[in-house]
């Protein structure tokens, strides 16, 4: 354990060796200097965790360092000390950021506690900066990948709203990263100290989620042998995610807007109310104006709930962001691995970016993940990714055809899709297989060279780059 690193800045030699004979021990390294500019000297160059300054110095006036080092590092925590205590010094050394004050004479123990109290203050401000540090890489927007302008505009909202205590509800089909926006949104907020509580409403019966969020007394209900803590308490002063908050019920709705109204809430089986201080973030993947005019969502929830919406796009809506993605998640999970992938094929990186990606960023990933896993060359090519991707119901994403001319343009787009993305790997297999000579390739699958020639054509395929892979 690292030790504490003190400074006793006195005049009077005995105080000086009186802070050192009581705090030399206990994990502590106590340095003393007579004079303020000495002080000043010694503060500027080590690193000190606590500061015991005298108010009346030879050379400097105490009040003139505690202002010096207030401005310089608001984390060295400074105990003054005086034999003219008055209750005006008290105050104004406080306001500057004093932690305590201690008036002579003292005695060991009153030191000791005093000092004591000041190294717990000080281990508590530096595990929530930790804390704070983490969150912000966990959340940080180096892992929301993106430079899409509707993705910056996502950035610019959170940027926003993320200092206000307002209700955000975030808009955005399954897959899309809603949490990860969510928790950006708590990471550059005023309550970023405090807990960062995530909740799926579609996971638990209406039952067990209003005894998850709002806690039960004992006996409220069978099995329920003692009292519950609910989210609403645990959360509070933090902020809690609703993912899917579509699925509440009426019920839990109503209870969910007294929340908002007044923070008060009522655990199941209590007869008196609880108060919350928490910020929510709610989530979904469903049209809510839709769901409140089917009577299937309160209005006024609603409108408590819409205060900042933010819309996040799905995949299909920012394709050029998907490389960035592809290749992101793919140096995590070669780290995760220890396997050494170079990157995609311009064939697998074109696939990827015309996939219409229906599980979203999520998909994506664990296509990514499965592909490092199965990978034994150091680039994955479309042989692979044709394998992982699911082509089938790729045709969900259109509207069903209404004349016979869009039914053949859907049949167009889907033979390009689907068939055309196996064709192409046909092909550079083929190639590959012959060393990049066109004839032999042909030969091989039973092809006309002309006929073959026409496909690499049309899909743009370089018999000379397939052979300069070999050769490399």
């Amino acid at each position: 354990m690292k030790p504490v690193r003190i400074m006793v800045i006195d005049d009077e030699p005995a105080v000086c060796k009186g802070c050192r004979l009581a705090l030399s021990d206990d994990n502590h390294v106590v340095e003393t200097c007579m004079t303020g500019r000495e002080g000043m000297e010694l503060i500027r160059e080590g690193d000190y965790d606590l500061i015991l300054l005298d108010m009346k110095l030879p050379d400097i006036e105490g009040m003139e360092i505690l202002r010096a080092i207030h401005k310089t590092n608001q984390s060295l925590l400074v105990i003054v000390m005086t034999g003219y205590s008055t209750v005006q010094n008290a105050v104004e050394a406080m306001k500057l950021g004093a932690f305590d004050y201690l008036s002579k004479p003292f005695t060991d123990e009153e030191l000791m506690l005093v000092v004591q109290r000041a190294i717990e203050k000080k281990r508590l401000m530096e595990e929530n900066l930790h804390l704070r540090k983490e969150l912000f890489s966990r959340f940080s927007f180096q892992n929301i990948v993106g430079e899409s302008p509707k993705i910056l505009q996502v950035f610019e909202q959170v940027e926003k709203v993320a200092p206000t205590d307002s209700t955000v509800l975030l808009y955005g089909e399954s897959g899309t990263g809603k949490e990860l926006f969510a928790g950006a949104i708590h990471a550059r907020s005023q309550r970023a100290n405090r807990q960062f509580v995530a909740v799926d409403c579609s996971t638990l019966s209406p039952t067990l989620l209003e005894s998850e969020l709002f806690g039960h007394v004992r006996g409220a209900f069978t099995g329920a042998v003692r009292d519950k803590e609910g989210i609403f308490d645990m959360a509070s002063g933090g902020t809690l995610f609703m993912d899917d908050v579509t699925n509440l019920s009426l019920e839990i709705q109503g209870k969910l807007l007294r929340v908002l109204e007044t923070g008060e809430f009522k655990p199941v089986g209590a007869s008196r109310f609880h108060k919350t201080d928490v910020r929510i973030i709610a989530a979904t993947n469903r049209d809510l104006k839709a769901m409140v005019e089917e009577g299937q969502f309160r209005e006024d929830l609603f409108y408590r709930l819409n205060v900042f919406p933010i819309f996040i796009p799905p995949l299909r809506e920012r394709k050029e962001d998907i490389p960035s993605l592809a290749y992101h998640f793919l140096r995590h999970f070669c780290r995760k691995t220890g396997k050494r992938i170079e990157g995609f094929s311009d064939e697998a990186l074109e696939s990827l970016i015309h996939y219409d990606w229906p599980g979203n960023v999520r998909q994506l990933k664990n296509v990514v993940e499965r592909l490092v896993i199965m990978a034994d060359d150091t680039k994955l090519d479309l042989r692979h990714l044709l394998d992982q991707l699911q082509t089938k119901g790729s045709w969900k994403s259109h509207p069903i055809p209404r004349t016979l001319q869009e039914l053949n343009a859907v049949k167009k787009h889907l033979l390009e899709e689907t068939f055309g993305q196996i064709q192409k790997a046909f092909l550079i297999n083929a190639l590959r297989a012959s060393k990049g000579n066109i004839t032999r390739a042909a030969e091989r699958v039973g092809m006309q060279r002309p006929n073959f020639c026409a496909l690499l054509k049309r899909h743009r395929i370089s018999p000379e780059r397939i052979k300069n892979e070999k050769e490399n």
